[in-house]
């Protein structure tokens, strides 16, 4: 039960300073756990359970608790403004995405960090599989972006992701076959995408 309290005491103290007028920012390590929760008070009052045994409302839940992140303009005086922004961390068995938590969560959010365990094995730090990760963000602060960093930032960011894309194709073929196969282009396309990775994805 206290597991399951901890992630609403937690934002519900975070909102209490952000009607303060603060911008707030949560972090909910893990929500994996604070589901686990939610699974054995379920099954201890022998509700019908949904897939995996999780609660049929699981999905209801980590929905609501999202949608409690946003901006607001406070009521009273003196007029204030303020933020919640809640970061979520699943942390689903063997890193399996088709976990009904992660899945309940991908649904709701606009962000998403995949972290990889074969990366941090390779030494490549952040593990953050760029394959995987994604922000529905980027059509609304693309311009603002390409002010601030670049005016082709966008445009750069989604050739070097395309690179990256292929380079994935392109190691399937050389598991297969070995890297003798592939034509000059391919071969010119693997070390690119190792230079990116090496020279600007790693730290």
């Amino acid at each position: 039960a206290a597991r399951e309290a901890s992630v609403y005491t937690g934002i519900t103290i975070a909102e209490y300073f952000r009607d303060m007028g603060y911008s707030v920012a949560v972090l909910a390590d893990s929500t994996s756990h604070w589901a686990e929760a939610m699974r054995e008070i379920s099954g201890r009052l022998e509700e019908m359970p949904g897939e995996e045994g999780y609660p049929a409302y699981l999905s209801a839940k980590v929905s609501a608790f999202y949608e409690r992140a946003g901006r607001v303009k406070a009521l009273g005086e003196p007029k204030r403004q303020g933020a919640l922004s809640v970061i979520g961390a699943v942390s689903p068995p063997g890193g399996d995405l088709s976990d009904p938590v992660v899945q309940a969560t991908l649904r709701v959010v606009k962000v998403f960090w995949s972290l990889e365990d074969k990366l941090a094995y390779q030494r490549h730090f952040p593990a953050i599989s760029w394959l995987n990760s994604y922000s529905l963000y980027i059509d609304d602060v693309s311009e603002e972006i390409n002010k601030k960093v670049g005016k082709d930032f966008t445009d750069l960011s989604k050739e070097a992701m395309r690179l990256l894309e292929q380079e994935a194709e392109l190691q399937e073929i050389v598991r297969l076959i070995g890297v003798d196969a592939l034509s000059p282009e391919d071969k010119l396309i693997l070390e690119g995408a190792r230079s990116l990775r090496e020279d600007f994805l790693h730290q």
